[in-house]
Order: C-alpha cells, then structure tokens, then sequence
C-alpha cells in the first residue's frame, strides 16, 4: 500500500494553529500587515509541507544561506546587492519553517530550540556582513551584544511565566532582518557611500535592540514584579511559556 498523505490545513486552520503557538494573537482579527505577511508564507510553505520537506532542514537553511552574504559583502562594488537579496532570502525562511512544522504538525520543543539557535547564528552573520561593508568592529560588536540581550531577556522572561509573544517591541527580529537588508541594499546603490551606510545600518540594529529591550523590561517590571518565584525545575514547555497562553503543551517553533 501507498503512504497515504496527510491533507493539508487551510489558511484559516493555519492561522488558528498559530495563533495558538503564539499567545493567542489572532492574524485573522489582528493587524493586516501581520495577516498578508502569514498569508505570504503560508502560500510559500504549503508546497513544501505536501512535499514532506523536514521543518528543521528549512532552518537550517535559514541558518546556513547568510554565510554565502560574507565573501559578497567583502567584495565591494555592486555585490552588496546580492548581499541583501540573501539576507531578505534567509529572513523568508525563517518564518517559512515555522509554517511547515505547523502545516505538518510537527511542532516541538526540539523545533523550537533549533529554530532559536539558528536565529541568533544569523544575527551573528548578518552583523559580519554589515563589519565586511565597513561598520565599525566596536559598533557591530555593540548592536551583537543588545541583540544578544534582548532574546536572552525575552528568553528569561518565558521561563518566569511571560508568555512566548509576550510583548512586540520596536527591536523584534522582523525590524533587524529589515535593517540588515536596507544596509547592503543602500551600500550597493551607493558604493561610494558603503562604509557610512554601514554603519548607519549597524548603529540601527543597535538602537531598535536597545529600545526594545527598554520596551521589554517595562513590560517585565509590570507584569512579573509581583509574582512570586515559580518553585520547581523548570522544563522545557516553561521556555517559551508552555505554562501559560499555550496551554502547557511543549514550546511551538516560532513562524
């Protein structure tokens, strides 16, 4: 006998089953930028959910494309722009192995955790490709070092009860991956300005980093400043508030 196909989820049901791996935001009802853009993926990643593509080879590919971007981005003259075509190509994937895992229902912890680790291992490279163009080492070392904070504070904050979405800061990912694409593109439009556009594209991570984290730790004084410790072993469902919103089911890899 033939292995029979799981069908897959309409759009509507692929919004629900976001909604729940992501606090219970509704796309359906909420902003219309979120709903084209989850609309956008979830018409990219349905051919790949029906081709049995695995969710974590997408996020390693995510994880993987920015490193092509480096010896572009060293090479000057026009080949920034390709610089910012891998990175806008790495920040479509990003979103499109979460799509998968749900339309494949193949979310988990395991998923969730890879997905983390090869977000921040793009970070790291698309800051190298913004050091490549000409930003300033200590300038790209302290926009790392914000956006290292902020997920590590977001990261915390799940674990002490805040659920995954938690709050939407100026600093979240989508803003970077943006900033990283609008750097080389200017820097391969202007190749004589590369160097300045660079580091205006660096200080940039730097600053929505910073005022995210001040958004963030706000919201963290509010919310959990009144909570008593939870007691216990954390397990993985608490990292990305499994407790909470998700109803305690084990942490959804994010879309």
């Amino acid at each position: 006998m033939g292995r029979v196909q799981t069908p897959i989820p309409g759009r509507d049901d692929y919004f629900s089953a976001w909604a729940v791996t992501h606090g219970g935001y509704d796309p359906a009802t909420g902003s219309a930028l979120v709903r084209h853009w989850l609309g956008l993926t979830y018409r990219l990643a349905r051919p790949l959910a029906a081709h049995s593509v695995p969710p974590a080879a997408v996020t390693a590919a995510a994880a993987a494309l920015p490193a092509l971007a480096l010896p572009l981005a060293a090479a000057g003259g026009r080949w920034p722009l390709l610089v910012a075509l891998v990175v806008a190509a790495s920040g479509l994937l990003d979103n499109l192995d979460g799509a998968v895992a749900i339309l494949r229902a193949r979310a988990s912890a395991a998923g969730f955790v890879l997905d983390s680790v090869a977000d921040r291992v793009a970070d790291g490279l698309y800051l190298i490709a913004l050091w490549l163009l000409g930003a300033p080492g200590w300038l790209v070392v302290a926009a790392g070092a914000a956006v290292g904070l902020l997920e590590y504070t977001r990261a915390r904050a799940g674990n002490a009860g805040l659920g995954e979405i938690g709050v939407v800061t100026v600093g979240e990912r989508p803003t970077r991956v943006i900033i990283a694409v609008a750097g080389p593109l200017a820097a391969g439009c202007l190749p004589g300005l590369r160097e300045p556009v660079a580091a205006a594209a660096a200080a940039g991570t730097l600053a929505v980093a910073v005022v995210g984290l001040g958004q963030l730790t706000a919201v963290l004084r509010r919310v959990l400043g009144g909570r008593p410790e939870r007691a216990g072993r954390r397990g993985p469902e608490d990292v990305a508030g499994g407790s909470g919103k998700n109803g305690g089911g084990p942490p959804a890899r994010r879309s």
